[in-house]
Order: structure tokens, then sequence, then C-alpha cells
């Protein structure tokens, strides 16, 4: 399997000799550097040992931190205070946005390997365009955070069962500016979370059990594109994947094949959870 981006590309597979022999013809096509075993890519670092891999972004986050002059600052506990909300006009005096931006995309692709802040990343981009002091002042709690977890990353252990699974979660009517909820979900394989994701709804939903059941189905239709791309790399996964939510109504509904009511509202899009739950 090659992975490929722009000019930097990686190859996996289960035979040296077969790599090696794809490595020399590649280098008999193309001019090309064998840098050996994977320790770096695209920003990410890799530490391979027994039977774990561990993906982090150490040096990346230190570069973030000596670029915005946050070196020295005090760690945090969490990427952002939880009951703090945002909005576009919140009174606060405005800030540079060019710099704000800069911020936001480097903690967007660091959140690649720290998904702990993948949700405040969020919320936090969606000003751009009228930074306040209050986000300014939010994004750098979160290089505060990062500042205390910067040896963080995703370890991925052997295991026995490599069996996926999904957790999803959804706020209702959790955007002050457009009423609409905010999503995640993420996936984990054997020992490590991947496939992670935060983002706002573009529909309104009008009940807590309507924003569970919104992201179960974008969960659901992920976990599908998952399962096909892990038969490609010959890991078919034969049992059914298990998708967690913290919303028992939601359950019920999907488990019931009887139109309920009370879901008159839904779009019919989202009634394909119960045909894919059958199978």
């Amino acid at each position: 399997m090659v992975s490929l981006y722009v000019d930097d590309l990686f190859v996996r597979g289960c035979h040296k000799e077969l790599i090696d022999k794809f490595k020399e013809e590649t280098n008999d096509a193309f001019e090309m550097t064998d840098l050996g075993r994977m320790t770096f890519f695209l920003g990410m670092q890799v530490q391979q040992n027994q039977n774990e891999i561990f993906v982090f972004q150490q040096k990346y986050g230190r570069e973030i931190l000596k670029r915005f002059n946050m070196e020295e600052c005090k760690p945090a506990p969490t990427p952002m205070n939880q009951k703090e909300k945002f909005c576009k006009e919140d009174g606060a005096k405005k800030v540079d946005e060019r710099l704000y931006r800069r911020l936001i995309g480097c903690l967007i692709y660091l959140s690649v390997t720290m998904s702990d802040i993948m949700h405040a990343v969020n919320l936090l981009s969606r000003y751009m365009h009228c930074v306040s002091e209050i986000h300014s002042q939010a994004a750098k709690r979160i290089l505060r955070y990062v500042k205390g977890t910067i040896y963080y990353g995703i370890r991925f252990s052997h295991v026995k069962n490599f069996n996926l699974h999904g957790y999803a979660d959804s706020d209702w009517d959790g955007c002050d500016d457009g009423m609409k909820s905010t999503s995640g979900y993420c996936f984990s394989f054997g020992s490590g979370i991947f496939s992670c994701c935060s983002t706002k709804r573009e529909v309104i939903v009008q009940s807590t059990t309507e924003a569970k059941y919104v992201v179960v189905v974008t969960i659901v239709n992920q976990a599908i594109w998952i399962r096909k791309l892990m038969t490609n790399l010959h890991m078919e996964q034969t049992e059914s994947t298990h998708v967690f939510v913290d919303n028992q109504v939601g359950i019920v509904i999907t488990n019931n094949p009887v139109f309920h009511g009370k879901t008159k509202h839904f779009k019919i899009k989202f009634h394909v959870l119960r045909d894919t739950q059958k199978e």
C-alpha cells in the first residue's frame, strides 16, 4: 500500500522483499531519496516499537508555541472553559484577523493527532472574519493546553481483535448565531482513536433526539466507508460495527420500524439509519 501526498510518499506491507523491489523500480523511474523506516511524515512524528506505533506532533507543537510567542506560557488543564459560549457580536474589542487565522490554521493541523482540541478549534474557526479579544484569548488557551500536553499523541498497540467501534454525540441549539447544533464522532480500532470529526450541522434540529439521530446517521455513513476501505486493506470486518450514542429515545426510534408521529419532521434521508441497522 502506497500513500502519496505531492512529492512525499511512504509504502507499507508485510513482505520486506516486495517493498524493496517497489522502491528499486520506483527509483529507476523517478529521482527519489530513500529515508528508510518512517519516523517523520507531513509534520507527524512516528515512533515504531515492538507491537506498537505512536504518532504525535511534538516538533510541530513546539514550532507553533514559538511562532506565537507562547513558549513560556503557563499550561492550562483543558482546551477551553466548558461553560463558555462564543458568538459573532460579543461586545468585545476586535483584534487582528490575520494573526488569528494563522493560529487557527496551525491548530487545525495539530488536531490530526490531538483530537482532544478538535472541538474547541472547530468552535473558534467559525469567527475568522469577526475576531474579538474573547475569541483570541480562547485560542491562546488552547495553546496553553498544548504547552502541557506537547507529548500527547495516538498510540496503536497490537491487540488480538481489531474491531471497529464508533462514538457519537451532539448538543442541541448550541450555536447562538445560527441556532444550529454541534456534533462530533470518532472511531476506535484496536487500541487507538482515529477518524475524528467535530462540526456544526447544516440543518436546524428541533429536539435533542433529532440532534442525536442526525449525528448517528453521519457516523454510520462514515462507518460504511471505513469498512469498505478496510476490505481493500485486507482487513475486512465480518462483525457488525457498534456505534455508541447517549440518547435512549434515538436508539428506540432506530430499532423500531414503525414510523413515529414525533419524527414526521425528520428528513427522509435520515431514516436510512433504520435499514442500515437491520443489515
